[in-house]
């Protein structure tokens, strides 16, 4: 089997999804096609990167970078370890600021995003590595992804004021809504921290869409996660981007999940940008084939650097 042939042998495989799962995927997914759920943007761009760089103490991390992000899709950043992918997200979600360029969210330039105000910008994420608060439960761990939506201040919520009261109401309302659609409902009194890695996984995407946030950016939401596991969040995310309305941009490891689930994809490799396009163009791209076997690009001489 040829280096290609061995790269993306596992595109397209089906693993099998429980039956329970399945059919309530199924249900909401008929909601979907039959227009009860909220409707897409209008087409345009919902992020857009330009000429990121970044470096720390004289390594590179990111060179000359663009992006486009257009609204609805689901977008995945691929990449070799080291290429610079985790980067690239905290640059979007304000964490790093870059040494040049910008990053323009609906169409608003900053030179830094400001952190603080991710959520009300309308943008949530998840890490790579779990986040949860072990101790609470999947009802309260959910709702706490409304914590930055909400307008009351933190006097009154210790007064218990009427707004505020409103606000905690609304919170739990919507972190049940969002536990019901990710077939979490069994598990919501249960304490996150003793669920079973995969449960946990779902539980944190939950929370960042109790956020409701317009895009979501998702950092190797499936590392260490089993076939099926992976499977079925991949299926939630593809059902939250249409029930919800909401643009993806995804970090994951995994090609085979990757070109199945994405509608286009960009590839770093030591920093840059060096393809981007639909899963069948990626797929069959000798720079990317290249970067993930480890080929040694050649210099004009052809030979290799």
């Amino acid at each position: 089997m040829s280096g290609s042939n061995f790269l993306f042998a596992s595109l397209g495989a089906e693993v099998a999804v429980p039956t329970d799962i399945r059919e309530h995927i199924a249900l909401h997914r008929e909601r979907v096609e039959h227009g009860r759920s909220a409707p897409l943007p209008a087409q345009g761009l919902a992020l857009q990167l330009r000429g990121i760089d970044l470096s720390f103490g004289g390594v590179v991390a990111l060179q000359d970078v663009d992006l486009a992000v257009r609204h609805g899709e689901i977008r995945a950043i691929i990449g070799p370890n080291g290429a610079g992918k985790s980067s690239l997200i905290n640059v979007i979600s304000g964490i790093y600021r870059p040494d040049r360029g910008h990053v323009a969210i609906e169409g608003t330039a900053y030179r830094t995003v400001p952190t603080q105000k991710l959520a009300r910008l309308g943008v949530a994420r998840t890490f790579q590595n779990l986040a949860l608060f072990k101790g609470l439960s999947v009802l309260d761990n959910v709702a706490t992804g409304r914590a930055y939506v909400g307008r009351a201040n933190f006097l009154s919520q210790i007064a218990g004021l009427a707004r505020a009261r409103r606000e905690q109401a609304d919170a739990r309302e919507r972190a049940q809504r969002i536990i019901d659609f990710l077939h979490l409902t069994a598990y919501v009194d249960r304490l996150a921290g003793t669920l079973p890695y995969g449960l946990q996984k779902r539980v944190e995407l939950a929370r960042a869409l109790a956020a409701e946030p317009r895009i979501l950016l998702l950092d190797e939401p499936m590392a260490g996660m089993t076939a099926t596991e992976k499977n079925e969040l991949a299926a939630y995310v593809r059902l939250a981007r249409d029930e919800y309305a909401i643009t993806v941009v995804l970090i994951e490891h995994d090609i085979g999940v990757v070109m199945g689930l994405s509608d286009r994809i960009a590839v770093l490799d030591y920093g840059r940008k060096i393809a981007d396009g639909t899963p069948s163009e990626i797929a069959s791209d000798q720079r990317v084939i290249d970067a993930y076997l480890g080929v040694v690009p050649e210099n004009e001489d052809g030979e290799g650097i």
